[in-house]
């Protein structure tokens, strides 16, 4: 198995980048203005915090939230990364860089392993990084890595529909009875951790999200 590089044309634009652009792109016909004429009425009639601009534009032009942040942060000159592909793309880059940085850079091999493996598993899967994890798409998340210690990588899992028994190292997240997509996870310290069961339950993962 190749060893994972930190590069661009590893990841995929993550679905939330798509999300804001299309914010953005109807923010003409829902408000009556584009974003350039949003942030120029925000810099001469808004208030000079961002925090205090969010509320403003949700309250005050009842706004949402999401196209509230949107619009106060692009306003900051900052946020690229959200709104824009290649921006996100050049910005998973240093997310995954910054969460194997210091205490946490011995666990980059375990990372790269797991990046490979995912990727193994067919020419749909997509690794979108965000700023503390790095989820593995097909359709959904379906598996999810985060460094949660200096000696620790979580694989997170969905397994909501598993048929197979949950035993053996799985651990119960928590996440069937909130709801959220990881269900399961396999608390990984060493290399010979991700063995034949880590592989088999990423694969039936992967497979229930086709």
């Amino acid at each position: 198995m190749l060893r994972a590089k930190n590069t661009i044309d590893l990841y995929t634009v993550h679905p939330s980048v798509r999300h804001a652009q299309s914010i953005l792109k109807n923010l003409s016909e829902k408000t009556g203005k584009p974003l350039a004429a949003w942030i120029s009425f925000l810099h001469k009639a808004g208030p000079k915090d961002e925090k205090e601009q969010r509320v403003w534009l949700k309250q005050k032009y009842r706004l949402g939230g999401t196209t509230a942040a949107l619009i106060a942060e692009l306003a900051a000159g900052r946020g690229r990364e959200k709104t824009d592909g290649d921006g996100y793309l050049q910005a998973a880059v240093q997310y995954v860089e910054n969460m194997y940085s210091g205490a946490k850079s011995g666990l980059r091999p375990l990372h790269d392993v797991l990046i490979d493996l995912g990727l193994s598993l067919g020419d749909d899967v997509k690794i979108s990084p965000c700023k503390t994890i790095v989820p593995f798409y097909r359709n959904h998340v379906f598996a999810e890595i985060k460094p949660a210690t200096r000696s620790r990588i979580d694989l997170g899992l969905c397994l909501r529909h598993a048929e197979s028994p949950l035993a053996g190292r799985l651990i119960a997240s928590g996440g069937l009875a909130k709801g959220d997509r990881i269900t399961h996870r396999f608390s990984i310290c060493a290399l010979q951790e991700i063995d034949h069961e880590v592989k088999r339950w990423l694969k039936i993962a992967y497979e229930m999200d086709g």
